[in-house]
């Protein structure tokens, strides 16, 4: 009888693969008890046990996140059916289930750097940190132009992981932790619009040795990205639940024909009671 491959050990030969020295190995091979997961640079995958269906799922949606030398941005979301991220007084625990959250942690874990914008700390105070499964922390990044954020949010006050708070040059100041460093960014976006750009904070963080990152949220953030073109992937959790009216997931310019709406390719997955669509860009 083959051996089997359950999700705990597909977990585990994830955070594995994202060790490997992808510059030097275009192919990763990793022994198992008495098997072997092989991984192709772009995510490709054969294993000489036979896996569960769940630890399948698993090496579908993460290795593509973990293979390969280049960089990898990935946006996540969670909504409800109609769209919304939250209700028009900002309540949004929890539109999505324990299994949602789960796949957030895991998304922490095999990226290099979380990502969200001032008006997710200030609303939610997030930890940003691996905590429901196994693997590192990832490095906390904080858009901030115009220096705004709570100065008492954790994330600027724990030394569980490291905190970049990147804040417009115009605005920076004093920073608002001790275990928080402050970048100042002269091009983090339009001091009129209040916009952000993605490339030049990427060009940051990659600087700083961060290839691979998550946009966490909120939507704004998540469709500014998506907008300038710099994301790789979207993980969209939707929720059987209809709101109604509240915050948009995402939101981009106005579309005159459907010629020129975003196609990307995607797969589908259970998630407990939600549906998670893999958004593909490139």
């Amino acid at each position: 009888m083959p051996l089997s491959l359950c999700a705990d050990q597909a977990w585990q030969l994830i955070l594995r693969t994202r060790q490997h020295d992808w510059q030097g190995q275009s192919r990763a091979v990793l022994a198992g008890d008495e098997y072997e997961l092989e991984v192709t640079d772009n995510g490709g995958w054969q294993c000489g046990a036979v896996p569960s269906p769940e630890a399948r799922e698993m090496l579908d949606l993460f290795l593509p996140l973990v293979s390969g030398s280049g960089s990898h941005v990935v946006g996540q979301l969670g909504q409800s059916l109609d769209g919304r991220i939250a209700t028009v007084s900002g309540a949004s625990q929890y539109i999505n289930c324990s299994a949602a959250l789960t796949h957030l942690h895991r998304l922490r874990a095999v990226v290099d750097a979380v990502l969200v914008g001032v008006g997710t700390v200030n609303a939610d105070n997030p930890q940003l940190t691996v905590r429901h499964v196994d693997g590192p922390h990832p490095v906390r990044v904080v858009i901030d132009r115009r220096n705004r954020a709570n100065a008492e949010a954790r994330l600027f006050h724990d030394d569980t992981a490291t905190t970049l708070h990147l804040v417009g040059s115009r605005h920076c100041n004093a920073g608002p932790g001790s275990h928080s460093t402050r970048i100042a960014i002269d091009r983090i976006g339009d001091e009129a619009e209040g916009d952000i750009e993605p490339a030049a904070i990427l060009a940051i963080l990659a600087r700083h040795g961060l290839r691979r990152v998550l946009i966490e949220g909120g939507g704004y953030t998540v469709s500014r990205f998506l907008h300038a073109g710099a994301l790789d992937r979207l993980h969209l959790l939707v929720a059987p639940m209809l709101i109604g009216s509240g915050r948009p997931g995402v939101s981009l310019p106005p579309i005159d024909t459907l010629d020129d709406a975003l196609r990307p390719r995607s797969r589908s997955f259970a998630c407990g009671r939600d549906t998670l669509f893999d958004l593909a860009f490139r």
